[in-house]
């Protein structure tokens, strides 16, 4: 298919995160792509590209922000100046645009998962269509393609806790009940969601955040209505979950979270896509081949296998034998 899709070794011996793409351009230039992963020691070579689909610390953006091949939406840029105090350096594509990456005629697709979230779609010499999606939410939006690069932090499909549906109705119940209340929810992601999803509810009301939240929503989110600091009298706080605890024991608790394993209530709302929803996700774009990648954990490989119980051809990051080192890309 004129793509090959590797890993690469770091100094000291170990594998960089996530994965590498070589091909050949529609100009005949070899190309290296690489995604979500820490920056290359400026003394070796360097790829085409660093893609960042987004601002999570596991995505690595605040390594490869430093470089000016690196390549990210605006608002997945700011977030990552927000959070790590950095100049971005690199490229900005536009959300749902069409752009160039390294003289490659690049489309973006938002995945819904952040704001700024995006999968980076392009073809090679052979008209191979890739797609890159990252942590996905929303896979409506994504074309059909050849070859599938994507996570899976909820792909196991026997996994109990990889299967969920947000209770959008538990959550409006909570908001809208007379006591005061505050939401636990991640201080980049789902605390912008969240504010989302709670001016989409109607309520019209002050909603108090911790400072990382408030710089980052404010920053961030269109429409986000009235912010104010925490500490304050409201209805409604927005806290990372850790901060809960610290609140008055006055305001009622909450997790936002298809997780169970919290010391509060938990809502069940997820930036992910569950196990079967991601197998809704991958037969709807009907790639020819896929490969999951995800830092840690056994997720997934069995999502690899499940795929190809369904007939798809699907590896795993730990099943690549490509390995290359910083000195050769």
């Amino acid at each position: 298919m004129g793509l090959l899709v590797y890993r690469q070794k770091n100094s000291r011996g170990g594998f960089k995160p996530h994965i590498g793409l070589k091909f050949r351009s529609k100009e005949g230039d070899v190309l290296s792509f690489v995604v979500d992963t820490t920056r290359t020691p400026q003394k070796y070579p360097q790829p085409d590209a660093y893609l960042i689909t987004h601002a999570h610390s596991d995505h690595h953006g605040s390594s490869a922000m430093r470089s000016e091949r690196a390549a990210c939406t605006e608002k997945t840029a700011k977030a990552l100046e927000l959070r790590h105090g950095k100049n971005y350096e690199g490229n900005l594509v536009t959300e749902n645009g069409e752009g160039e990456i390294a003289d490659v005629k690049v489309r973006t697709y938002s995945t819904g998962h952040t704001e700024g979230s995006v999968a980076f779609g392009w073809e090679n010499e052979n008209g191979v269509r890739i797609l890159v999606t990252g942590d996905v939410k929303d896979a409506s939006n994504l074309p059909k393609c050849d070859v599938l690069i994507t996570e899976a932090n909820y792909g196991d499909p026997g996994d109990p806790f990889c299967h969920f549906k947000d209770d959008l109705e538990a959550f409006e119940e909570v908001l809208f009940s007379e006591e005061r209340v505050a939401f636990g929810a991640y201080s980049f992601g789902k605390a912008q969601r969240a504010v989302q999803l709670i001016r989409q509810m109607g309520y019209e009301g002050p909603i108090s955040m911790e400072s990382t939240s408030l710089e980052l929503t404010r920053s961030l989110t269109h429409e986000a209505g009235e912010l104010v600091d925490i500490g304050m009298s409201e209805k409604v706080s927005i806290v990372p979950p850790h901060h809960l605890g610290k609140l008055s024991s006055s305001i009622s608790k909450y997790v936002l979270s298809a997780r169970q394993d919290h010391p509060f209530p938990s809502v069940c709302l997820s930036d992910h896509l569950d196990a079967p929803g991601l197998v809704d996700m991958v037969e709807q774009i009907d790639p020819e081949a896929v490969v999951v990648y995800h830092p840690t954990g056994h997720r997934p490989s069995r999502f690899a296998s499940h795929l190809c119980s369904l007939g798809f051809e699907a590896i795993s990051t730990e099943n690549i034998s490509n390995v290359l080192s910083n000195e050769f890309l």
